[in-house]
């Protein structure tokens, strides 16, 4: 196991890692033992009780954060005629068909999301192996392959985030800034803690949530009490 550095070390010492912490201390402990030099970004960490490996478990969606992630999102758009213009107009860094197509094939990655049209996917599935493993392939159920280019743009430009249960069954979601306000941090915390809570599938068994952490980029991770969490209907 890798040795932590030293300032690792003494902002852990801040965090009792045997306390679940309500979640307003915990967002505040986060932001204490925060040491990097840049204004580093806030994260959601759940551990669910599904099994990933079920079709019936699997967990994956998409959601606006009420106070965006801090984070500008470039994105690209695979899309042609009226539709190409439409993305242009919604303030689409990239727009474009085969020629997007070649320079990704080639190994250019200055983007952080994909939206095509569904005519689109027939080309833009070529890209399969190399989209796929970085989790930037366009998918109908995050609402990235639609017809319906000016939301998709605005959303993920006002600060969509993405969920994905991974092979461990956990979730990471960047919840916004160091520098947000605390009450910004909680919103942002309550909405993707609620779409986690709505995405429970039937067939989960036993505990679903068993553990919620928060952490900030080099930070040592602060455990939330989950009961803690109230989310306003």
């Amino acid at each position: 196991m890798a040795k932590k550095g030293k300032k690792f070390q003494e902002a852990a010492k801040l965090v009792d890692r045997s306390v679940a912490y309500e979640l307003t201390e915990a967002v505040e402990l986060v932001k204490k033992t925060s040491f990097a030099k840049f204004d580093a970004t806030v994260e959601a960490a759940f551990r669910l009780g599904v099994d990933p490996k079920k079709a019936d478990q699997q967990i994956r969606g998409a959601l606006v954060l009420p106070n965006g992630t801090g984070k500008t999102q470039k994105v690209l758009v695979f899309a042609k005629g009226e539709k190409a213009k439409e993305a242009e107009s919604a303030g689409a860094d990239y727009v474009g068909e085969s020629d997007y197509i070649n320079k990704i094939q080639q190994g250019w990655f200055d983007f952080d999301v994909i939206v095509a049209t569904p005519d689109m996917m027939g080309e833009v599935g070529k890209l399969g192996r190399v989209l796929g493993p970085k989790g930037l392939m366009p998918n109908p159920k995050t609402g990235t392959v639609t017809f319906d280019v000016t939301k998709a743009v605005e959303e993920i430009k006002a600060g969509k985030v993405e969920y994905r249960v991974d092979k461990a069954g956990n979730v990471h979601v960047p919840i916004g800034k160091v520098s947000f306000d605390n009450d910004k941090l909680v919103e942002n915390f309550r909405a993707i803690f609620d779409a986690m809570m709505k995405a429970k599938p039937s067939a989960a068994k036993g505990t679903y949530m068993k553990n919620v952490t928060l952490t900030s980029t080099m930070g040592p991770g602060v455990k939330v009490d989950a009961s803690s969490v109230v989310v306003a209907n």
